[in-house]
């Protein structure tokens, strides 16, 4: 079976080649943009006024501090890796909290 040749036909009465129907390609573009201003507007909608990401934010920095305490030396050398390869992001000055 030969592939249909892309090339669009020279004149509006011409049909495309390759096409049994003559039918031309369409451009298709579809513009979200209204659609994504609405699902953010659910999304403020759902998290609901109170929502203060700053909080939320001290929160996970306070949840992270926690899970990186209190490492002995072989999780601290771990973690030490770990920020070195990238893996990790560095904290307390670029060693887990002891």
């Amino acid at each position: 079976m030969a592939a249909p040749d892309p090339t669009p036909p020279a004149g509006p009465d011409e049909p495309a080649a390759g096409r049994p129907d003559g039918s031309a390609p369409v451009d298709f573009t579809v513009d979200l943009t209204a659609h994504e201003a609405h699902r953010r507007a659910h999304v403020l909608a759902a998290v609901g006024p109170h929502w203060d990401p700053a909080e939320v934010l001290r929160g996970e920095e306070a949840a992270y501090d926690l899970l990186y305490s209190g490492l002995d030396e072989e999780q601290r050398r771990v973690y030490d890796d770990l920020v070195a390869a990238g893996v990790l992001p560095p904290r307390g000055g670029g060693r887990a909290a002891a």
